[in-house]
This record gives C-alpha cells, structure tokens and sequence, in this order.
C-alpha cells in the first residue's frame, strides 16, 4: 500500500475519531438531536468545501500540466525543425510532472542552442561583410534570419577563414607594390598626380580597397612606371658608356672623374640631366680634341682587329684609318667603324673566344715542348718538372677535342653566314694543320741538329784518339763499394807528340785528300778543319771507313738542315686572325 493512501485512512480515521468525539461532547452537554444534526451538516459542508477546493486546485494543476506539456510539444518540434534535429522521442511510462519536465527541459537546450548559433551567425555577417568592403567581394549566401545548420556554420568558418587569407595576401601585395611604386616615382622624381596614384601613396593603407581591379591598376601602373624608370636606366648606362668612353679617348683626370661617381651609379631624373650635359660638355672638347679622339679609337679598332682575327688585307681596307686629315668626317667613319666591330665582336663572341683559348694552349704547349729540351729542368727540386710533363699531355689530349669543337661551331657559323671563316686569310683548320706540321718540322729539325752535333763530337774524338764517352751509371745513395780507376788515355799536347810511323802514313794517305779538319765540307765531299791556334798541321783519320761513314752521314744531315731553312716556313701562330 502506498504511504498516500494509508496517509487517507488514518484521515479518514482521524475524521470518524473527530466526529464522535464531537458527539460526546454533544451528549455531555445535553444539545438536543436537531441541533446536533444541524451541527454535524456544517461539520460535513465544511470538510466537503474544503475537499471541493483541494480537489479544483488540483485538477487545475493537471490541466497546467497538460496545457504545459502541449505547449512544450510544439516548441520542441518547431525548434527541432528549425536546428535541422530529428524529432524528439518522448519516454514512455513516465508520469505527467516527469512527461513535462523532460519535454521542458530538451526545450530550454534547444532555444540555448539556437541562440547560440544566431550569435554566431551574427557575428560571421558583420565579418563577412567587413571583408566584402575591403575585397569588393560578394556576401556569403546565407540567410541571416533563418537558424544556420552545423554544416552551415562549419562552411561559413572556413568561407571566412578564406577570404581573411585572401585579404592579407592581397595587403602584402598591396604594399610590396606600393613600396616599388614610391621608390619608382622617387627615382623618376614624379609626385602622384591622378585620385588613385594619391589613394595610393597618401592615403592610409587600411583604407585602401583591396579588390580585384585595384591590384591589377596597381601592377598596371608599377609596370608603367618601372618601363619609364628602365628607359631612363638605359638612357643613363647609354650616357654612361658614352662618357666613360669619351674620358678614356680625352683622358679626363681621375680626380675629375670621381666628382661624377654619383651619376655615374644612380638613374634618377637629376642623374639623367647631369649625364646629358657631361655628355655635352665633353662632345664639345671632343670637337676641339679631334686628332687625340681618333688615336684613341684607332687603339680601340686595333684591339678589335685582334679579337676579331682580321688580316692584314681586311685591315688595310680601312682607308680612313690611315688618313692624318683629322676632321670630323674622318672621326665619324672611325666611330661607324668601332660600332660595326662590337656588334660583330659580340654577335661571333663565343666563335672567338674558342678560338683564343685554342692559341693560348698552343702557345702554352710550344713553350712547354721548348722547357723539354732544356737540360736545366733536371736540376729542378720543387716538382715543376713533373707538374710541366703532366700539363703537357693533359693540352695534347685537349687541343684535339678544342679543334673538334670548333670544327663544329665554323661549320654551323659557315652554314649561317654563307662565307668561310679565315685565320689570318686561311681556313682556321687549315691554319691548325699547318701549325702542327710546323712543329713536327721543327722537332724533326732538332733531332737532326742533335744527331749532327753527336756526328761532329764522335768525328773529333776519333780524329784526336780520344774515347768515346757514354753516360755512366748513378751511384745509389749510400753506396761505399769504391770504384776502380778509369784510365784516360792521355792526348799528347802537339808540341810534345811523335810523328806517325811511316806504316800507319802510307796507308792514310787515302784519307789525307778527304778530311784536314772538322766542321766545314770541301769541294770532294770531305770535311775542311778550321786552323787551331795551337797547332799549324793536320791530323789524319784513324779509320778510313769510319771517316766515309760520318763524311756521308754529316753532309747528309747538313744538306737536310739547308733544304728546310732555305724553304719557306709556315706561318707562325698569332693572335692577329681573321674570318
């Protein structure tokens, strides 16, 4: 049994144990019985008004509750409709207080929660907006008085995280141009002159408009600004050129050139009139200065003669370059002259290079063939030697790719310029092929001035007795094994010889007609001694087969020597070439 129900009895006990008491007292005093039955109706419509009231109390908290329920119902489906949420599923066998409580309840999270999102709302249109007047974008295509979903919330974040990227991005490039912008409008010394130009550079930067169309006027107008600033760049280093080229032809004193080292390195509007009016200045000493200007840019044609490998033909072409008439139509041809030669100079500047680097290990290689045959290089204790040998054959293996290289380079510049490309007037690879044939010749040569200098000295060791030498073996170091004593045969001094044994005359005197000395050929093919100042008479050849051995040997050699130095040689590398 419930505690209200027993609580209901024990009222209803408590109501009977009240009537009777109330009975007794109405017997003890004696009331008669119509009084007290109409005391017992007041008692019974008092408790009965009492339970009538207590009872419309509560059946008007039932239909509070229930109008209450009802109510929440509908908040909580509209909510949930409008927060895009399922519905609510209410639990059942609840009583009607808990029924209302939780239907109550979920509403009051419900109208939290959608609060909570049209303050997020709010706040994302009032930025989004901010952003559109700064990026002359669009609005975000939400409508601001309906409940925003989750999903709808999360994407207007990120549209909003977005264009706030967007924004400072297009700030930073805002002020990167406008920094380029103001130094372009210093150097070109140019104030803003148009509303955007003054919104550009006066104006706060916050302030300025960071749309589409702003950026692009704004790189519009630092591209016009920077072509006028690289004109003027270009007019300046023009200036420049021509002044630096005007000092060096005048020769200007560098005290008074270093006054000019401002202009000479800025390219502002105030650069640009100083370097006009020097270049004015000194066209006009120019003028007065004719004959030293033309020697000097004779010298500069000169220099280019050489780099651009032209004859002596090709040079001698030039008329004017030899005319003493210093006027100004004669400094006139000379300036046309040295400006075609740049313009060739750089346009084939990569053909000539090759072709100096090709002359300058030549020369290189000869001089180190030269430091070959030099006996002095064995003394050398520093590693020069080894390093010279090494250098050698390394530019014996290059030259031959270089030349290669350059084959193929004259061929496409042959092709191009439909002419051929000449070395001091002959095809370069003919000019290379004669320079190697030059230098075997020449080591041919000095082979033979070797092998005729070794004749002669075995010619007059065996004229004179005396042994032939050979090289002798190095002592190891640390060696102490003593060496027997050679004996030298002694060569009679001529005061002091014996005359021959009459055998030994009779049967040189063969050989007497044919050799009386050393060095010089006679008429029969002999060798003629020139006369030594200690002695007044000849000395015969021990070995008559010997003496027409080296006779002819000699003479050979001689008559090889001759032919190649009577023949005409060929041409020597230079760096004077042509094409």
């Amino acid at each position: 049994m419930r505690k209200s129900e027993v609580l209901a009895a024990e009222s209803v006990a408590c109501l009977n144990k009240a009537l009777c008491h109330l009975k007794d007292i109405w017997e003890e005093i004696g009331i008669p019985e119509d009084q007290r039955l109409q005391r017992t109706n007041v008692v019974k419509n008092h408790i009965k008004g009492l339970l009538d009231m207590m009872i419309t109390e509560e059946e008007s908290l039932r239909t509070r509750l229930l109008s209450s329920i009802e109510a929440c119902r509908k908040q909580l489906d509209t909510l949930c409709l409008e927060l895009q949420l399922p519905p609510f599923e209410e639990e059942r066998g609840v009583t009607m207080l808990q029924q209302e409580k939780e239907i109550r309840t979920q509403v009051e999270v419900l109208v939290k929660e959608r609060t909570q999102r049209m303050q997020q709302l709010k706040a994302l249109t009032e930025r989004d907006q901010d952003l559109c007047d700064t990026l002359c974008s669009n609005p975000y295509a939400l409508d601001p008085n309906a409940v925003p979903s989750l999903e709808q919330l999360n994407s207007f974040h990120q549209h909003i995280a977005s264009q706030t990227t967007e924004k400072e991005r297009r700030h930073a490039e805002f002020v990167g141009i406008k920094r380029q912008i103001v130094l372009c409008m210093d150097d070109l010394d140019q104030l803003p002159e148009t509303s955007f130009e003054k919104d550009i550079v006066c104006e706060d930067q916050e302030a300025f408009c960071l749309s589409k169309d702003n950026i692009a006027s704004l790189k519009l107008l630092l591209g016009q600004l920077e072509e006028r600033k690289a004109e003027n760049q270009a007019v300046c280093e023009a200036h420049r050129e021509k002044i630096q080229e005007l000092w060096d032809r005048l020769q200007v004193p560098q005290e008074e050139r270093e006054l000019f080292t401002e202009h000479m390195v800025a390219s502002k509007k105030k650069n640009l009139d100083a370097l006009e009016a020097e270049g004015r200045r000194l066209m006009e000493l120019k003028r007065l200065n004719m004959q030293n200007v033309t020697e000097a840019i004779r010298s500069e044609i000169a220099v280019l003669w050489e780099k651009c490998f032209f004859s002596s033909d090709q040079q001698q072409a030039f008329v004017p370059y030899f005319s003493n008439d210093f006027t100004e139509q004669l400094l006139g041809l000379h300036e046309a002259e040295i400006l075609r030669l740049k313009q060739r100079y750089e346009e084939h500047k990569e053909l000539f290079e090759g072709v100096q680097r090709w002359e300058e290990s030549w020369r290189l290689f000869l001089e180190l063939e030269k430091k070959a045959t030099d006996p002095s290089r064995f003394t050398n204790r520093g590693g020069n030697l080894l390093k010279e040998e090494k250098q050698k054959a390394e530019l014996h293996k290059s030259l031959p790719k270089l030349e290669k290289k350059l084959k193929a380079q004259i061929d496409v510049w042959e092709q191009e310029q439909a002419r051929e490309f000449l070395v001091n007037g002959q095809k370069f690879l003919q000019f290379v092929e004669e320079q190697w044939e030059l230098h075997r010749i020449e080591k041919e040569n000095e082979k033979l001035e070797r092998q005729l200098k070794k004749s002669k000295q075995i010619e007059v060791d065996m004229l004179y007795g005396t042994a032939v030498r050979t090289p002798t073996k190095r002592r190891f170091l640390g060696t102490t094994t003593p060496s027997k004593a050679r004996k030298v045969p002694s060569v009679r001094t001529p005061g002091r010889s014996k005359p021959p044994l009459a055998g030994l005359q009779e049967r040189n005197k063969e050989n007497m007609g044919q050799v009386t000395g050393l060095g010089v050929p006679l008429q029969s093919g002999g060798l003629k001694t020139l006369a030594s100042p200690q002695r007044n008479f000849s000395i015969n050849s021990v070995a008559s087969t010997y003496s027409e051995f080296a006779t002819g040997l000699i003479n050979t050699v001689i008559e090889s020597v001759q032919s190649s130095e009577t023949s005409p040689r060929p041409l020597t590398p230079r760096a004077s070439q042509t094409y």
